[in-house]
């Protein structure tokens, strides 16, 4: 069996961080098997699917690394889902309903009301074809429902949940063609699902009472059922994660500096009982990933935890993994070597190209001290040794240690409080640089 899985966005809002989780874990559980990964866009609400959501989706995902190697639009495949519900209807699988939505809604609530599920009556099943078509005449248009075999238990073995089973009894027969004609996400999934071979189908636990309903129906049009694993929500410190309400786009995470191996590092553990680790590459991450190792728990996703994955992703990068990124103009291996430590965004290496090559103001707390001090730079070529010689000269003539010996100098040098070791940017500033920013003069 060829293991095929598939990632099914709406193009209807920004790709948030959930999805990239659910998009991430099919892309591992592909090529941990030798598989393809799918990537569907579940487009048919045509008026809230939007072509520049679809290019952001793509986008992110190429960023990400997540390459598809099969991409379809459900929009595209309307036919093929009109030619199904034509078999389901003749196979006396889907039924018309007439209800309002007013009228479902008031009888929800009277089952609650009593304490029962709201599962749906089946009252359309009971009209007769001349109160059917009477109501078509004064302009009611049906919306369809699939009639599930109330009389069976539906099991199957979850690759997360472990084995999971609904009573068909307890399930409402769901909508599959609203009354405007659109079909809604339960049928075209599932045909999809069918005729691309999907083996395993990935989603959140949301969706297990759908998966019930969903294995009625790829019976019901001779397919065969996939695979499933549901996995748990995440749930966030800072509140809900949504695409409606914002905040955990994955644009706006690029935006704020983040790394994308720092991003699947951290979600590829995100729910496990194992370590959240750095990873290079998402080879690294397929050799160490195992389904099984999910868990039921909640999975907490906190963004502060995933600022701080980011540095350790910079401080593995070679010089060779960044040296064509936009932020790595003008910079060359030396000087990415030098301040790579310090780096907690990549855009940061720019400042630092500025502090150490363009002219700096220098902060001056103690001008006799760093005056005094300039006067014992070494001559001639500095390297990483330079740093250690001149300063054990200058804490000889002038007694300081601790931060009253390195502050200012550092101070003076680039204007931070902070910053790489300055036995690695001291070569970096050149002795002219140095000399007159250690004498208060903008260099």
């Amino acid at each position: 069996m060829t293991v095929i899985t598939r990632f099914a966005p709406s193009p209807t809002g920004l790709l948030h961080i959930g999805n990239v989780r659910t998009a991430l874990i099919c892309y591992l559980i592909a090529r941990k098997n030798g598989g393809k990964f799918m990537l569907r866009l579940d487009d048919t609400d045509t008026e809230r699917s939007k072509e520049e959501y679809a290019e952001i989706i793509k986008e992110n995902l190429t960023w990400l690394g997540l390459e598809w190697d099969i991409i379809a639009r459900q929009s595209e495949r309307l036919e093929r889902y009109e030619e199904v519900k034509q078999k389901l209807i003749a196979d006396g699988r889907m039924y018309p309903c007439y209800e309002s939505a007013e009228d479902l809604d008031m009888k929800r609530k009277v089952l609650i009301g009593r304490g029962l599920p709201p599962i749906y009556d089946r009252a359309a099943l009971d009209l007769s074809d001349d109160v059917k078509q009477k109501l078509e005449a004064d302009g009611t248009t049906p919306h369809w429902r699939f009639k599930l075999d109330e009389t069976s238990t539906i099991q199957w073995n979850d690759l997360i949940k472990g084995p999971t089973r609904f009573e068909a009894k307890n399930l409402s027969d769901p909508v599959l063609i609203r009354a405007n004609g659109a079909p809604t996400y339960m049928l075209p999934s599932t045909i999809d699902d069918i005729d691309f071979d999907i083996s395993h189908v990935v989603r959140g636990e949301d969706h297990v009472s759908n998966t019930a309903i969903q294995i009625q129906i790829f019976e019901a049009i001779g397919g065969k059922v996939p695979e499933f694993a549901h996995h748990s929500l995440m749930k966030s410190k800072g509140g809900k994660i949504s695409k409606r309400e914002g905040g955990f786009d994955v644009g706006a995470i690029r935006d704020n500096g983040i790394e994308a191996m720092a991003i699947n590092s951290f979600l590829a553990r995100l729910g496990t009982s194992d370590p959240i680790e750095p990873r290079l590459n998402l080879d690294e991450i397929v050799d160490n990933f195992d389904l099984s190792r999910f868990t039921k728990g909640s999975a907490i996703y906190d963004f502060i935890e995933l600022e701080r994955m980011n540095p350790k992703i910079l401080h593995i990068f070679s010089y060779t993994d960044v040296k064509n990124r936009e932020e790595m103009q003008d910079i060359d291996e030396e000087f990415f070597n030098s301040v790579q430590p310090n780096l907690t965004h990549l855009s940061e290496i720019q400042e630092w190209h500025q502090i150490c090559k363009d002219e700096l103001a220098p902060v001056i707390d103690d001008a006799d001290f760093t005056a005094s001090a300039s006067k014992l730079l070494p001559e001639g070529e500095w390297d990483e040794n330079t740093w250690g010689e001149w300063i054990n000269k200058v804490k000889e003539a002038t007694g300081k240690k601790g931060k009253e010996l390195f502050m200012p100098i550092r101070k003076a040098l680039t204007a931070r409080d902070n910053g790489p070791e300055l036995k690695h940017i001291l070569p970096l500033i050149g002795s002219a640089k140095t000399t007159a920013r250690l004498n208060g003069q903008k260099a």
